[in-house]
């Protein structure tokens, strides 16, 4: 099992001393250290208009990172494809593709504030049937030889193609999925698949149920199953007052930046994010006692380690760790980053 580094750049807090720029600036380094490190990954997320992450463009800044980096794969964490045209999101993830000498794995999701498709004039009700639609455009001009043409509902255009060409034929490409319908996207296209094991745990049962269901729906489709990935929020305790303060920091994310990103009102919540509004009540009445290894890593690295086995066990090919949430000091995701590739990682070598 592989490891790569994550962040959705949390950064909307209140009395928050870190201007935007900074953490940027921190996403950056770490994702360097990252390679240094080992791991095997660096995921960047995108949000708009500081309202949950402060971080908008992933592409800008993974190609930075490329160009200071030999080996450690670029991806989005995720793409949100709606709010861009698929010929705009192709071309792009291809040249860096290019640039790192094949070293991209994208991602795309739906997101989930309404916030960030307002200003941006995208229906956020109608945002399922975008998604998918663009996740068939960016896959047909990645893998087509010649021009294509595309009439759909929210997509039409002729005779185009795409250059610079992506340097992986075919580029790996996951599905972030909280909900059935990504999963079933996933595998129609035969795509990878990403999910959170909190969701997992609330809509499914477990990452185990996820697998199941992934590859029972390759199996209608007649696809071949992708990589399976989870994310997880993780921070390393080893003593109850240090699990106290990491408890908290933990959830003052979920209070802070995850509820009002979230679509939990029964009354404007779209049909397909319905699924959302348990999952806010109970962060709304999260406790200390309540984070659990299906949301957080959590306490020594041998209890990480164990947890892990876990992921495993359940078909899991790679993890990819939360280290900066909720506020927590450069220098101590770092110090975390290192402790992990040194204490966990090895034992899955």
């Amino acid at each position: 099992m592989k490891f790569g580094y994550f962040t959705l750049s949390d950064n909307n807090y209140s009395d928050n001393p870190r201007p935007p720029n900074q953490f940027v600036a921190d996403i950056i380094d770490e994702a360097l250290y990252a390679e240094t490190l080992g791991m095997h990954s660096a995921w960047i997320g995108e949000h708009h208009f500081s309202t949950l992450g402060v971080l908008s463009c992933p592409d800008l800044v993974l190609a930075y990172v490329a160009a200071r980096t030999q080996r450690i794969r670029l991806a989005p964490a995720v793409t949100v494809l709606p709010l861009h045209h698929p010929i705009r999101v192709a071309e792009q993830w291809a040249t860096l593709d290019l640039l790192s000498g094949g070293r991209v794995d994208f991602a795309a999701g739906r997101g989930y504030d309404r916030r960030e498709y307002a200003p941006l004039g995208v229906s956020f009700d109608d945002n399922q049937s975008i998604f998918e639609e663009g996740m068939e455009v960016v896959r047909r001009l990645w893998s087509a030889n010649t021009p294509i043409s595309h009439r759909g509902k929210h997509y039409s255009f002729d005779d185009v193609a795409i250059t610079p060409r992506p340097v992986q034929r075919p580029m790996p490409t996951y599905v972030a999925s909280f909900s059935r319908p990504s999963i079933e996207l996933a595998a129609r296209l035969g795509c990878g698949l990403i999910v959170a094991p909190f969701a997992a745990s609330m809509t499914y049962g477990g990452l185990q149920q996820v697998r199941d269901l992934y590859h029972a729906t390759c199996a209608i489709h007649g696809t071949t199953p992708g990589r399976l990935m989870c994310s997880y929020f993780i921070h390393f305790a080893n003593d109850a007052a240090q699990e106290q303060a990491a408890r908290a920091r933990q959830i003052r994310y979920y209070k802070e930046c995850v509820i009002p990103a979230f679509p939990g009102d029964p009354a404007t919540s779209p049909p397909s994010y319905r699924y959302f509004i348990a999952m806010v009540e109970r962060l709304h009445n999260v406790r200390p006692e309540d984070l659990t290894e299906n949301s957080v890593l959590l306490g020594s690295s041998a209890h990480i380690t164990d947890v892990l086995h876990n992921v495993q066990a359940a078909g899991f090919d790679e993890v990819i760790l939360y280290f900066n949430v909720g506020l927590k000091p450069h220098a101590l995701v770092k110090d975390e980053m290192a402790r992990f590739m040194e204490q966990v990682a090895p034992t899955f070598a």
